[in-house]
């Protein structure tokens, strides 16, 4: 078993950040496993050097140990372009210079009804796009003003490394998922069913490259994992729904598909998802006033 916490250094590590990482070091270990630290910070505007620092620093205090190197995102971008070059290649991406309110017009208007929303915000595919037909025979864009989304309608297409569909509708890959909510069709173990036909109507065309980053999370998140050879991802019942999302990119991308674990979020008093902002939950905070590893673990049900 080989499980990872993967923080961004945006801001300080809450104990929603400490359940998630505490809990796939125990699986982790009691399986005699393998636990991996990932910063991902794509975001390099937002990443600071000292949120990274404090990361570390927070880990061990809680008593976390892992395997070295560290996987940093922002000296990976080299597989994120070989991955987008291969997907471009195959005619799976095209270029979209459609900002928010461009997205959200396109969504809106009269013939789309209202706009539907997916795990990845505001469902957008090709045929909304006003953007300009890509001319595939050129290499693919970097930098400038346009992001590049899969088109999943193409992929839909796509036969080579998938698993071949002789009746209609029937997913292509099927993956055990686990919810300590219960949330699956065989209630806390269940099966996420990839579909494009569903992916089309349901999530739409995912952005693979942010026109500031020249990846994404579903991108980078997927190629790492793969890198890393993780076999058992443990993260938060919010990212339940985006799992399909890199599922169907796995396949593309002929990458194995680990088993999902998707924890119960922490929330506050009011019932609210702790997010980096809530510094007063901040594991530094609890540090600070003389709480122990031992308090954290209590405090988040471990």
């Amino acid at each position: 078993m080989i499980t990872r916490f993967a923080p961004s250094p945006t801001g300080p590590l809450h104990l929603g950040h400490a359940y998630s990482a505490l809990l796939a070091f125990d699986m982790a270990m009691a399986a005699n496993g393998t636990f991996l630290l990932r910063i991902e910070d794509i975001d390099r505007q937002r990443s600071k050097p000292e949120w990274e620092a404090q990361i570390y620093e927070d880990l061990a205090w809680l008593g976390l140990t892992w395997a070295e190197p560290v996987m940093r995102q922002s000296e990976r971008q080299a597989a994120y372009d070989a991955a987008l070059d291969a997907l471009w290649d195959r005619a799976l991406l095209y270029p979209c210079h459609c900002n928010r309110r461009d997205i959200l017009e396109a969504a809106s208007a009269p013939q789309e009804g209202a706009p539907l929303l997916g795990p990845d915000g505001i469902v957008f595919n090709r045929s909304m796009c006003p953007c300009e037909a890509p001319a595939f025979a050129e290499p693919r864009p970097r930098g400038g003003t346009a992001a590049l989304r899969l088109s999943m309608a193409q992929a839909s297409l796509a036969k080579n490394g998938f698993t071949h569909r002789t009746e209609p509708n029937r997913a292509w890959r099927r993956v055990r998922c686990f919810t300590e909510t219960g949330k699956g069709p065989d209630g806390q173990h269940g099966l996420i069913e990839v579909d494009y036909d569903a992916l089309q109507n349901d999530v739409g065309d995912v952005v693979l490259a942010r026109r500031d980053m020249g990846t994404s999370y579903h991108l980078s998140v997927v190629l790492d994992d793969a890198a890393q050879g993780v076999t058992h991802v443990v993260r938060g019942q919010d990212l339940f729904e985006a799992t399909q999302i890199h599922v169907a990119l796995q396949g593309l991308l002929y990458l194995p598909t680990p088993t999902y674990h998707h924890h119960r979020l922490i929330r506050d008093d009011a019932g609210k998802r702790l997010a980096k902002r809530d510094d007063a939950r901040a594991i530094s905070r609890y540090r600070a006033d003389g709480a122990s590893p031992d308090d954290i673990r209590r405090m988040v049900g471990l």
